[in-house]
């Protein structure tokens, strides 16, 4: 496995066919000013980055790369993984698996699995440290479905008091910023036909984890211990990671998309303050935020609403402002001047008109590009990792325009 860093706005990791997954750091080059620390961009600390909006505030960022193209180094892993890595100080942190479940004919012992985080100089892509953890639980068996994204698949979450992954029944692992195992958590051990794909997100003392596949629950815990500081129940058919919200004239919310109900949650207690009628089917996109407006996309039928946070008991007939039958099963969305964009794993592109949730553009990706991972914007770009065809770079406007085809 091969880990690249090249001159963009954030992080993907991309499939590159069916059988192997090809993972890709993706950073900034317009930081390594002469007189200047190399890559003093700004943490990406989380899935999606710090705000979990899939912005990032960079500027005078490549459009086009390849192969012998700004690329700034490139370091070999030691397993597969479609977690997106994150960014902290001078510091990578990433997830991958080795040991079991490589390819879906796999028939090796699922017990010889090991998960790995991994931590690489941000500056010339060494690896400073590799540590890993055996399963907690039994091992959901590979599959075809699983193997298109395997046993790392939870972004980590890190910041100065350490680094905190999700791997599914196999629980919740913490480490500080030198390797060292602080504590691990087992948050269940239900399976579903998917495997398990959320992240954790850090609030104040918290790490909290959406554990609806494996426990029907989601959990805060202590950063110092593991130990869990509240939890929220019947938390049903979510892939999603959840969303800390702001709300205007109000302290911020969590807020958790699950099958028919959105969900706002206290996250200092996990009181449950509101919930508001929802999408009709599992939801993986994480919700976003603008201006005190929720857009929450999910489901097999593809479906997309727009909701206020901040009200109590049930605000279906209040809060939401509107709600229509375009959206995405699996990629999130991001907010720019007044519209929404993403791309479908069905390799359309979208551009939503925030107020009203009408279509402005709906347009094939070219190459008939399938994809998983969200649309992140950047200096007034979308950068659309496919799975089998690169990153195709659009022009971040309600036009539709295609600036860029990039290959590795």
């Amino acid at each position: 496995m091969i880990q690249c860093i090249f001159s963009l706005p954030s992080i993907f990791r991309w499939n590159l066919n069916m059988s192997r997954i090809l993972p890709a750091v993706i950073l900034f080059l317009s930081f390594a000013a002469p007189g200047m620390p190399p890559l003093q961009a700004a943490d990406w600390s989380q899935f999606r980055g710090p705000s979990g909006n899939g912005i990032s505030t960079s500027t005078d960022l490549p459009t086009e790369w390849s192969a012998e193209k700004n690329i700034t180094w490139k370091t070999k892993l030691p397993g597969h993984g479609s977690s997106s890595p994150v960014l902290f100080g001078n510091q990578i942190f990433l997830t991958a698996y080795t040991g079991y479940g490589l390819t879906a004919e796999d028939d090796g012992n699922p017990a010889d699995l090991r998960l790995h985080v991994i931590a690489i100089n941000r500056e010339n892509g060494e690896i400073t440290w590799d540590v890993s953890v055996a399963p907690l639980n039994q091992v959901q068996k590979i599959t075809k479905r699983i193997v298109d994204h395997g046993y790392a698949s939870g972004t980590p979450a890190c910041d100065e008091t350490g680094v905190y992954a999700f791997f599914g029944t196999s629980g919740v692992v913490a480490y500080d910023l030198k390797g060292k195992l602080k504590w691990r958590a087992d948050v269940g051990e239900g399976t579903a036909g998917f495997g398990s794909a959320s992240s954790p997100i850090l609030y104040k003392d918290f790490v909290i984890v959406n554990a609806s596949i494996e426990s029907d629950t989601v959990y805060a815990l202590k950063k110092n211990n593991g130990e869990i500081a509240w939890k929220a129940d019947n938390i049903v058919r979510a892939w999603t990671t959840p969303s800390i919200v702001d709300v205007p004239g109000g302290k911020p919310e969590l807020v958790v998309n699950q099958k028919n109900q959105i969900l706002g949650f206290d996250p200092d207690t996990g009181k449950k303050l509101w919930t508001c009628e929802g999408i009709q089917d599992y939801v993986v996109p994480v919700v976003v935020q603008n201006e005190g407006i929720l857009y929450c996309l999910g489901g097999r039928s593809n479906r997309s609403i727009a909701v206020r946070p901040g009200g109590r008991g049930d605000v279906t007939k209040t809060h939401k402002l509107w709600e229509v039958n375009v959206g995405a099963n699996v990629t999130s969305p991001v907010f720019y001047n007044g519209h929404l964009y993403w791309a479908s794993d069905r390799g359309i592109a979208f551009c939503l008109n925030a107020k009203n949730g009408e279509v402005v553009y709906k347009n094939r990706l070219p190459t008939g590009a399938r994809l998983y991972a969200s649309i992140v914007l950047g200096d007034g770009k979308l950068y659309i990792t496919t799975r089998d065809s690169g990153v195709i770079v659009l022009k971040a406007g309600p036009e539709y325009t295609e600036l860029a085809r990039n290959e590795i």
